[in-house]
């Protein structure tokens, strides 16, 4: 079915960086939402007023309030769709997860609401009529439920779109909660015990941990979580393919919003290659990453020297020092300047965030181990902090 809705309302649907093609995509999950949600929120809210069940009409406007969402998710990818102009020349992408932040405050609203309307529930408690066609609707509620929550996260995934993630996950904290409700009319209807206002309150702790789970999701990426580790790789490895460029280092990746990533590094050239030769070696490279992975990146070039073995010698030297003490650190824009008095080793040294040494006694023991070797040595390091990808 899902795959039947794409090719029906999507088109060119594999060009997933494409902001017009994510806007078609927000709106046929918006518009599937939208739908589902109030044919479910109606015949539940007429089911549970007959009932005389507060977890079921509890439940039926927690299905109005995906609804909301649905429209919320339909105007943020439409508002992520406009171009960069003066004041935001990075472009509107981040409207995507600012949607996906709206709906997650709305589940956590929601989950409120419910909570207070079941603790009343459990202090004045009513009787529940109990009915077959109850049990229906709510088998199927749990059924169209499910599949909204494929439905959303085969897209969201697709996408890699957390508004549409969070609508999912919502949509499956859905099902266990109407489960509950379910579960709870059938207890009463056999035991005759009345648990509605207590199954409400565990309906509200479900819709309130999909909020958080939700919220959390949408808020990473606006404060600046680290790039996709695979996104990172592939980069990498791309870049170096040719062999042209012998290294890359201090990459950054800011992301504007899904297809608005800007990519930022250093490469290394050989020293001795002519100029000219190696500005046309880092422009091709931009075109080539621009036009693959649909990104904007700037790429600054750094000499190395390649052919002298003096310096190829310190280089290999440094390079065992510091494995020694931990394989996991990297270092580069390694050179060397030679004085009367002393020979400065100068280089970049790459240190995890969360590395178990400080950054002056990694110095300190590298020095330690350099005067070991020769006296005249002087190292000069300058520590960049990053994110080790696995």
């Amino acid at each position: 079915m899902t795959g039947l809705l794409i090719k029906l309302f999507i088109k060119n649907s594999e060009d997933i960086i494409n902001p017009r093609v994510r806007k078609d995509y927000g709106a046929l999950s918006g518009g599937v939402g939208i739908v589902c949600n109030i044919i479910l929120f109606l015949i539940k809210l007429m089911t549970g007023i007959i009932s005389a069940s507060i977890s079921v009409i509890a439940d039926a406007f927690n299905n109005l309030s995906d609804a909301a969402s649905s429209v919320i998710t339909i105007i943020g990818f439409k508002l992520a769709d406009k171009p960069a102009d003066n004041d935001h020349p990075y472009g509107h992408g981040r409207y995507e997860y600012l949607s996906g932040l709206l709906i997650a405050f709305l589940i956590i609203m929601t989950a409120v609401e419910l909570l207070k309307g079941s603790v009343d529930k459990i202090l004045h408690p009513e009787a529940v009529e109990f009915s077959f066609f109850s049990v229906i609707i709510l088998v199927f509620s749990i059924c169209l439920k499910m599949w909204m929550a494929l439905f959303n996260k085969k897209i969201g995934r697709k996408l890699n779109a957390s508004a549409m993630l969070a609508t999912a996950a919502d949509s499956l904290s859905d099902c266990i909660a109407t489960g509950a409700v379910l579960l709870s009319l059938i207890i009463g209807h056999i035991f005759n015990i009345n648990i509605d206002g207590y199954t409400g309150i565990l309906v509200a702790l479900f819709v309130f941990k999909a909020g958080i789970e939700a919220a959390s999701d949408t808020l990473q990426p606006l404060l600046g979580q680290a790039p996709d580790p695979e996104f990172v790789k592939a980069l990498e490895e791309d870049i170096l393919s040719e062999g042209k460029i012998k290294g890359i280092h201090d990459m950054h990746i800011h992301d504007y919003g899904p297809g608005r990533v800007i990519v930022s590094l250093h490469a290394e050239i050989p020293a001795e290659m002519n100029v000219m030769e190696a500005h046309d070696i880092i422009d091709n490279t931009e075109e080539r990453i621009k036009r693959k992975y649909k990104c904007e990146i700037s790429i600054h070039m750094d000499p190395i020297e390649t052919e002298n073995e003096s310096v190829n010698e310190l280089k290999n030297m440094i390079d065992k020092i510091i494995n020694e003490i931990n394989p996991i650190l990297h270092f580069h824009d390694f050179r060397v300047t030679n004085g009367p008095m002393r020979t400065n080793i100068i280089f970049d040294l790459e240190v995890p965030f969360d590395f178990e040494l400080k950054d002056n006694e990694i110095i300190r023991n590298i020095n330690e181990k350099v005067k070991e070797i020769d006296e005249t040595y002087y190292i000069v390091v300058q520590v960049d902090k990053v994110v080790i990808n696995n």
